[in-house]
């Protein structure tokens, strides 16, 4: 048994310390997974708690017919999936980014600020895509995963995760015609995600 399989077991059971062991372990990998998917965002922290309770309240139900990193990872993808719906019926507020992500309140140097503006407006293109297809994208090209390991977290046939694939791929070439810069970053993005997954993992 795994110790993913032990602390999952034992956390069925009501053990709170082994669900709290199973945060510690997954918590940063979550939340990479979640700045992933939405981009530079002030709440990240609040949406890494959100998978962390929805994990808590779900638990019960996971029988094990997929690895639990599996079954996290599907978790996570809709915990975002629905904060951008319910997003989407809100006002938007403008977000105060001067000093996000400075634990010292300093100002981000000139060229790293401009690359964190490019992967803002990248991901503004890439809301514009349909649900489905910006998950794929993210998840393979952002974030280095197989269309194999996408399939099952989404829920999907491996044909059903390229074909998506290669819509977005589309999608976006055509939004990026006006965007050098930002087409250049996103080759940047998927070279990123090439090397983790001929690295075998996704750092």
């Amino acid at each position: 048994m795994s110790r993913d399989d032990d602390l999952v077991r034992r956390a069925q059971a009501g053990d709170e310390s082994a669900f709290r062991a199973l945060f510690v372990e997954h918590r940063a990998e979550v939340a990479r997974l979640v700045q992933r998917m939405v981009g530079p965002r002030a709440d990240l922290e609040d949406l890494v708690q959100e998978v962390f309770l929805q994990v808590h309240r779900s638990l019960d139900g996971f029988r094990g017919q997929s690895k639990f990193t599996t079954w996290l990872h599907r978790v996570t993808v809709n915990v975002v999936l629905m904060q951008r719906r319910s997003a989407r019926s809100r006002p938007v507020l403008v977000e105060d980014t001067a000093t996000e992500g400075r634990p010292d309140g300093g100002a981000w140097p000139d060229e790293e600020a401009a690359r964190r503006e490019r992967v803002r407006a990248f991901y503004r293109l890439l809301d514009r895509l349909a649900d489905k297809k910006r998950t794929v994208y993210v998840l393979h090209e952002i974030d280095g995963r197989s269309p194999a390991d996408i399939a099952k977290i989404v829920g999907a046939p491996v044909l059903t995760v390229r074909t998506r694939l290669f819509y977005a791929r589309r999608e976006l070439a055509e939004m990026l015609r006006d965007e050098p810069t930002l087409a250049a970053l996103g080759h940047e993005l998927e070279a990123e995600a090439s090397e983790r997954r001929s690295s075998g993992g996704t750092p």
